[in-house]
């Protein structure tokens, strides 16, 4: 077992209860964002402003959003299952 170093307290917890919150508010808008600027990116000519590379690129930043909200959900999730069942605290 490793020394403690720092001066958090023992029983010192993350703010799991918020990131659940921001990541179920950030989800279902950057997964609508990907989608609104994939479709616009589709419709639109190459003179128009913006251009479909810009839009491509918005929609790719927007998923790539998305899929870390996803996954911190996931994290949220085997966090709360630990803390339930009183198992050791996942990393």
């Amino acid at each position: 077992m490793s020394h403690r170093t720092g001066t958090e307290p023992v029983t010192a917890r993350s703010a799991l209860t918020l990131r659940l919150v921001l990541s179920l508010v950030a989800l279902p808008v950057f997964v609508a964002g990907t989608v609104l600027f994939a479709v616009r990116a589709g419709a639109s000519g190459p003179l128009d402003s913006p251009g479909p590379a810009v839009l491509v690129a918005l929609a790719v930043v927007c998923g790539v959003l998305a899929l870390v909200a996803a996954v911190d959900l996931l994290v949220i999730g085997r966090r709360f299952s630990h803390e339930k069942h009183g198992g050791p605290p996942a990393p």
